[in-house]
């Protein structure tokens, strides 16, 4: 028994000096500024590693009978660039974000269970590290990042003899288990942030009173806690399928392959609200205090969110209009697609009117947040039967996700970055990414709109050259390598602020929001005296008493 306490001494000891290194005290941390940071750049190098993908698919599609990959490392390379960047980059990217920030924003130490928030964090590691492994073995998922049915079964080498008692490949494999890694995570991260926000608010900080990025974060975990577990069972379901003989899947067996759709669906719409909430909440941010002006509408935008999230989850089928549904349905999903619109005009209404009549300084971080708004309205279109499985639809969503999310996680970085480092990036390397990133996004897939009604179809992995698509697919590849650049511009920035970076000091944008009331970077503890919150910018009006009503304030 002595001995045994003598090594357990001597373990913990050992423990304990690894953790006072700088890289053990990175491996082992709780602290949720670092877990931030973690999420954030691992989130940023699967950005770059789904990035490659998209070059690879628009080198391939820049001329007609393209020979730069082969019909399969196609379908590999496009099902891991949309699964990497929405699975990898932008649930990770504001999942750091948010765990950076709000423990900040709402006056408190740190999230509910740090430990938690580590786990979360590493299972996204390895969840991500184990899909891309795939390519290793030549087996990477490719039937698209949505897995529809039949495709994975016919990928598991089923074919349509009649036979399942076959061999399945790893291919599928790899998504489906990667998935429920990733959900494990998101799942995790979810319990905390809602249990956080909800629980560690400071004295005063009344759920009227919490920042619009804390209101959008509560709202995308609720979603995540019941959106989440449509994907893990269709996931789970896509695993029997493959490897025990059952056949849900299956229609020549009983099964139904509209099933998976409406698994995937109840969790893909949803997600892309998941995507793009937080992203809101970064703008609501970022333009009141580089206009100088309080948010307009703080009621609406808040509770515009919370309708947003509840009607995210009875719009899914608006993906399915195609596939046979009937009339009564198509009707209901018709009318609620037209409805979430409404909240989502309410945003947009709400900041517009912030920045009128605003002193507007135009620091990178608010020419992100404009571009976002200006990305963002581009995405509206309003129809579906014509241009259905089109480029018209590859160019929406990447207006939603990339000219929408990338956009606000950008202006995020710029905002954020000073609290993070205690430097400023450069401004006019800023102000080149974003013409830059500008420029390309709308020549990369503003020419999709046009392919779409041309009748170019989605996932197409080569084309004659004589129907017309030619020159638009050659300014969609000129403008991903634009965007290309831009991303390199960034991470030049990067490095040389890191390196040689002018000190932005705790406050270098005369902010409202309680997390710049801290040191830049913060201490381990937050703050040395939780603060007490009279108003919805607690800290401009701590800076400025003598125009706060520090008994009545609430704006």
């Amino acid at each position: 028994m002595a001995t045994r306490t003598i090594t357990e001494g001597i373990s913990v000891a050992r423990r304990r000096r690894f953790s006072e290194t700088y890289i053990g005290e990175w491996l082992m941390t709780t602290d949720h500024k670092k877990l931030g940071i973690m999420y954030i750049v691992t989130a940023f190098f699967f950005f770059l590693v789904g990035g490659v993908d998209a070059l690879l698919i628009r080198t391939q599609l820049a001329v007609p009978n393209g020979k730069v990959l082969t019909p399969e490392i196609y379908d590999q390379i496009f099902t891991m660039h949309g699964t990497t960047m929405i699975f990898l980059f932008v649930m990770p990217m504001l999942t750091g974000f948010g765990n950076y920030v709000v423990p900040l924003m709402i006056g408190a130490r740190d999230m509910a269970f740090p430990r938690m928030n580590a786990f979360g964090y590493w299972v996204v590691l390895f969840g991500g590290l184990f899909l891309t492994s795939s390519f290793l073995f030549g087996a990477a998922p490719n039937a698209g990042w949505f897995s529809y049915a039949p495709l994975t079964e016919l990928n598991a080498g089923c074919g349509t003899s009649g036979v399942v008692t076959c061999t399945p490949g790893l291919n599928m494999d790899f998504w489906a288990l990667g998935i429920l890694m990733l959900g494990i995570s998101s799942i995790a991260s979810a319990l905390n942030f809602v249990v956080t926000i909800l629980r560690l608010r400071a004295p005063g900080m009344t759920v009227n009173r919490m920042p619009l990025f804390t209101w959008m974060t509560l709202i995308t975990n609720f979603l995540l806690l019941f959106a989440i577990p449509s994907v893990t069972a269709a996931s789970i379901l896509l695993l029997l399928d493959r490897h025990l003989g059952t056949h849900f899947f299956q229609a020549g067996f009983g099964g139904d392959p509209l099933l998976w759709q409406h698994l995937f669906w109840s969790f893909g719409h949803p997600e892309v609200y998941i995507l793009i909430l937080p992203a809101f909440g970064m703008i609501s941010e970022i333009l009141p205090v580089f206009s100088r002006k309080p948010i307009f509408g703080y009621t609406f935008i808040a509770w515009s969110g919370v309708a947003i999230g509840f009607l995210s989850f009875t719009v899914w089928a608006h993906h399915m209009f195609a596939v046979g549904l009937p009339l009564v349905a198509q009707a209901f999903f018709a009318t609620s697609t037209t409805l979430i619109a409404i909240p989502t005009a309410v945003k947009i209404f709400n900041w517009v009117a912030t920045v009128t009549g605003g002193k507007i300084s135009f620091r990178p971080a608010m020419l992100f947040a404009l571009g976002f708004v200006a990305m963002f309205l581009m995405a509206v279109v309003p129809f579906d039967y014509q241009v259905t499985d089109t480029y018209f639809v590859v160019s929406h969503l990447h207006y939603v996700l990339f000219g929408g999310t990338v956009f606000g996680v950008f202006a995020g970085i710029y905002y954020w970055f000073p609290k993070m480092t205690g430097k400023l990036l450069n401004d006019r390397l800023g102000q080149l990414q974003f013409w830059l990133m500008l420029i390309g996004v709308n020549l990369t897939f503003f020419p999709m709109h046009i392919l779409g009604i041309l009748g170019m179809p989605r996932r197409i992995y080569t084309y004659p050259g004589n129907l017309g698509w030619n020159e638009l697919n050659l300014l969609a590849t000129i403008g991903a390598f634009i965007i290309a650049a831009a991303i390199l511009v960034f991470l030049w920035n990067f490095v040389i602020t890191l390196r040689s970076g002018q000190p932005s000091g705790p406050d270098p944008w005369d902010a409202f929001t309680l997390e710049w009331d801290t040191d830049s970077p913060p201490k381990p503890y937050n703050f040395p005296v939780i603060p007490i919150v009279r108003s919805r910018r607690p800290f401009y009006d701590k800076k400025n008493p003598e125009i706060a009503d520090w008994k009545t304030a609430t704006h």
